[in-house]
């Protein structure tokens, strides 16, 4: 902790830290209570592109957590609504029905932007192929991430990335990501807490985009060893992780016995 200010701010993974779908991390909601107990703020961040904010706010209050406002909750869709928003961009929006609302009042008609999320139902040919025209014509291709893949209740699966990934290499353009692991979305995501990055630490269960990417914006990250987390993936990144611990509620334990 040498050069570090005191801990003002902990963000907080949500899917495979605090949950896996509609399962909570044992004793995830008591250690988020004691977390609020504590003098820090906390944010929920995450690169879902699944679900608005609505939606994850009710799924988090059907888990018992213990959310008060939706603003508590920084998503990549916010990101990506922010970017066109100062672009003035028109996109193709490949995301799913359930994360529309959180793009309610941006223009679509005739579209001049791309911006892709996780939308497996819209990961067909034709959709697909639409998109990398509009690319290939000069159209900006932005990824919600690029996560390569996710942990569901069945298994891992593929995410957004490897379509991303798809699309840069049939258009030879590179995508702009505006979610984590990039630096821009943690800067965001501090913005309204009233502290520097390296007054925060970040609680996450993927070592790339959660731990990796905090750490370059200058904060702690400590990786847990539940959702997507996969043996060895601390030694993936580098510097490596603050901590690894093995789920949500021992990373909340170290925080308050040690970082406060």
């Amino acid at each position: 902790m040498a050069g570090r200010r005191a801990l003002k701010a902990v963000l907080i993974d949500l899917s495979g830290t605090l949950h896996v779908e509609e399962t909570a991390v044992p004793g995830a909601q008591d250690a988020l209570n004691r977390l609020r107990e504590a003098s820090v703020a906390v944010k929920f961040v995450t690169n879902t592109t699944k679900e608005s904010k609505k939606h994850l706010l009710e799924r988090l209050h059907r888990l018992n957590f213990d959310l008060q406002v939706m603003q508590e909750i920084f998503t990549s869709l916010s990101a990506a609504r922010t970017l066109l928003e100062q672009k003035r961009h028109r996109p193709l929006l490949l995301v799913e029905d359930s994360a529309l609302q959180d793009f309610t009042g941006i223009e679509t008609s005739e579209p001049n932007a791309v911006v892709i999320g996780l939308a497996p139902e819209q990961f067909n040919y034709q959709t697909l192929n639409k998109a990398f025209r509009l690319v290939l014509d000069g159209a900006p291709l932005i990824a919600i991430h690029k996560a390569r893949y996710y942990k569901r209740r069945d298994g891992l699966a593929l995410g957004p990335g490897p379509f991303v990934a798809a699309l840069e290499y049939a258009t030879d353009r590179n995508a702009i990501v505006v979610g984590k692991p990039e630096k821009s979305f943690f800067a965001e995501a501090l913005s309204n807490l009233g502290c520097n990055p390296n007054e925060a630490v970040m609680i996450g269960d993927d070592a790339r985009d959660d731990v990796g990417g905090a750490q370059n914006a200058g904060m702690l990250g400590i990786l847990v060893r539940t959702g997507k987390y996969r043996e060895g993936d601390e030694r993936k990144i580098h510097p490596s992780p603050h901590l690894t611990c093995e789920s949500f509620p021992e990373a909340v334990e170290h925080i308050l016995k040690n970082m406060l």
